[in-house]
């Protein structure tokens, strides 16, 4: 759907959308059932229709929960209806939780089958006792609606933040262990591979508005890797200049700067690499150190950085791992990767991370600055106490401009002075 329909094209594209939904469901229900009756292994199937509905039904149910439903709920005699509609997917999310969790083909089968009818019925009663009515409303704004309905569906792939009263914990929570149930059935059926590349996708949506959960999908991606014997992913392909030559072993250069994670706590770990690998420079790179192999940071970078990272592996154990991790020459990095003139120095947004984590996100970029960069910082209020702790920290060693001084937004240029080494 677009997010420019009006009038009758926004009833259009719903229900068009609801069409798409509904074939996507019943197809993957067909198939599970077809599996079941030939005797073959259904793990795959199953595991694709809970992808499904994590990934695309059950987010879009969330989504009309705040839109189509609460504009449909003020008019008395939808009331009812919209209640019978959010049990509805009330009961829809406990149906592909208990598929994730099919001890067997036949429970399996069954529980497909009634999530295809429930949703087959669900749409049906959208499209011939809700959406009708709204749209013949003029008062309701339809094409508004589906503006915010596609706000609401797409902020997860593009970690845009989503005020907390329109998205609920719960819900998300849910999201995420039907996903890691589908990745845990992929891993059983010897698909560890696909199964850790759906785990590091969901590590990618949540990270930046649900911190709390990305660590839980980390702990579970790092039980998936121990799935995956092979070579688990294939870096995509960068500029020549910037893969690891064909014959050699590898060697650390001169210039790279050391992260060493080994004394972090684990939950830790990964987001002080990649705010890390945020502040790189095209063409350059710094050393990961590591106390175990970093197999599932690697699904990760994939799942967020595809194309536009190098991995080379310096040491491989047993107690010490090294990578190199940089970004090619000519891959743009920062805010560049948005749009910004190439050559223009990084902007650090940290209006996008909970409070409690900006601080050691500004100074992670820091640490990783070479002598005379910079970045730029965006803030939501006057940074004066981070100033402070920059006092104390680095006195001498950073310097500090204000390009931008509120009311409603803060830039501040923070570099690293020559000849101050980090």
């Amino acid at each position: 759907m677009t997010t420019t329909e009006t009038g009758p094209g926004a009833l259009e594209a719903m229900l068009a959308h609801h069409a798409a939904l509904a074939d996507g469901v019943a197809r993957r229900v067909d198939a599970l059932r077809v599996a079941v009756e030939r005797q073959e292994h259904h793990g795959a199937v199953a595991a694709e229709l809970v992808a499904y509905l994590a990934k695309e039904v059950l987010p879009h149910a969330m989504a009309e929960e705040h839109t189509l439903y609460q504009a449909a709920a003020a008019k008395a005699d939808l009331a009812e209806t919209v209640a019978g509609m959010v049990d509805e997917h009330r009961k829809l999310t406990s149906l592909a939780e208990r598929l994730a969790t099919a001890d067997d083909a036949s429970a399996a089968a069954a529980d497909a089958e009634a999530i295809g009818a429930l949703f087959a019925g669900h749409v049906a009663k959208e499209n011939e006792l809700v959406l009708p009515p709204l749209a013949g409303d003029d008062a309701v704004d339809l094409a508004g609606l589906l503006v915010q309905m596609h706000r609401l569906t797409e902020a997860a792939q593009d970690e845009t933040p989503v005020a907390d009263d329109l998205v609920t914990s719960d819900a998300e929570a849910t999201l995420l262990r039907l996903v890691l149930g589908a990745a845990g059935q992929l891993a059983d059926i010897g698909q560890g591979d696909a199964a850790c590349k759906l785990a590091a996708e969901a590590w990618a949506t949540v990270r930046v508005a649900r911190p709390e959960l990305a660590v839980r999908v980390t702990a579970a991606l790092h039980r998936l890797v121990r799935s995956v014997t092979a070579e688990p992913v294939t870096l995509s392909a960068g500029p020549p200049s910037a893969r690891r030559p064909s014959a050699g072993p590898s060697v650390e250069r001169d210039s790279d700067a050391a992260l060493d994670v080994r004394a972090l706590a684990p939950a830790q770990r990964h987001e002080k690499i990649f705010v890390t690998y945020g502040a790189l420079r095209a063409g350059t790179a710094f050393v990961l150190v590591n106390d175990h192999d970093p197999k599932p940071l690697r699904y990760q970078f994939e799942a967020e950085h595809e194309g536009r990272f190098t991995w080379e592996v310096l040491e491989a154990g047993p107690t010490v791992w090294r990578v190199r991790i940089g970004r090619p020459a000519g891959a743009p990095a920062g805010e560049e990767e948005a749009g910004a003139p190439a050559g223009a120095e990084p902007e650090l947004d940290v209006r996008r991370f909970p409070h409690g984590q900006r601080h050691d996100v500004i100074f992670t970029t820091f640490d990783a600055l070479a002598e005379g960069a910079g970045f730029v910082l965006v803030n939501d209020h006057d940074p004066k106490p981070l100033r402070y702790q920059f006092e104390a920290q680095h006195a001498g060693r950073y310097s500090w401009d204000y390009l931008e001084t509120g009311p409603e937004l803060w830039r501040v240029r923070i570099g690293r002075r020559a000849g101050t080494a980090a």
